[in-house]
């Protein structure tokens, strides 16, 4: 009897410890630099963030890996967002994080009046950059899903993942924004929608963007209200802002009936490989 509970025990101590093992400290964050030559060779950065676990079997060609696109916001660094990227990345999704602003781009400006206060420019630079960045990854990582893409932005990448649905609705599964400003929600229902909204007056969504009350009912989008400061929410925040924010993901993602097991992902259709063929898949093996 006691040896069985030992047993027990120790599968259960097992199974804590390869979860934790697969979450976020088993994460692999890999740079590719990407130069685009049809816009006179723009660099394009992206940090493309997997789990060991997922990376090896998308490899081995066992499963599909879901794919986020996370766009920053205007002044912040496409690497100041580890918090959500672990969060998805546990989860098994691949997470494709984008430079979208270099040095030599001229300053963002605002121009009142004008449809987003001038700036489609930026918009438009930015679904350049995502519909390029998965052309290319599409390469390095081809057993991924790009057709039902999840996007996550912030502020100004919150306004370029909003109009990136708008265009492109076929390839969206997922918006997740963090306190998006200037263009209007998706409010088909196509598209499921997650959005923070910071308490901040210096930060205000213009008129439309943020649909009422009984629009959200009827098109599925969950608006999030915080006491949070606009600039909070990236890697600037704190840990509470960013715990309440990797809580209030799950709890989505659950809600749309994403198991949060690592072991619970998306399977080609091709036999389990055995353990010496998923070593030899493994780049120095």
């Amino acid at each position: 009897m006691k040896r069985g509970i030992t047993v027990f025990v120790t599968v259960a101590a097992l199974m804590a410890f390869t979860y934790f093992v697969a979450g976020k400290w088993a994460i692999h964050h890999k740079t590719v630099a990407l130069s685009d030559i049809i816009r006179g060779d723009r660099d394009v950065t992206v940090e493309v963030s997997i789990r060991r676990d997922r990376e090896i079997e998308a490899m081995a060609e066992m499963i599909e890996l879901p794919v986020v696109i996370l766009s920053h916001g205007n002044t912040v660094k496409h690497t100041e967002y580890s918090f959500l990227t672990n969060t998805f990345a546990a989860r098994g999704y691949m997470v494709v994080s984008i430079q979208h602003d270099l040095s030599s781009d001229d300053p963002m400006v605002t121009k009142i009046g004008e449809e987003y206060v001038g700036r489609r420019m930026q918009y438009n630079r930015g679904i350049f950059n995502i519909l390029f960045a998965i052309e290319q990854l599409k390469r390095l990582y081809p057993n991924a899903d790009y057709k039902h893409l999840t996007l996550v932005g912030h502020s100004n990448g919150g306004d370029i993942s909003m109009y990136f649905a708008k265009l492109h609705p076929e390839m969206v599964k997922k918006v997740v924004t963090l306190d998006n400003l200037r263009v209007p929600f998706v409010t088909d229902g196509r598209v499921k929608i997650l959005s923070f909204r910071s308490k901040d007056p210096q930060f205000k969504a213009d008129p439309g963007v943020v649909p009422d009350d009984e629009t959200c009912a009827k098109a599925g989008i969950q608006v999030v209200k915080t006491e949070f400061q606009h600039n909070e929410l990236s890697d600037r925040g704190s840990d509470r802002v960013k715990d309440f924010i990797e809580g209030t993901v799950h709890d989505f993602l659950n809600d749309l009936g994403e198991d949060d097991s690592p072991f619970n992902m998306p399977r080609l259709s091709k036999p389990r490989p055995t353990i010496d063929q998923l070593a030899a898949a493994v780049p120095g093996h």
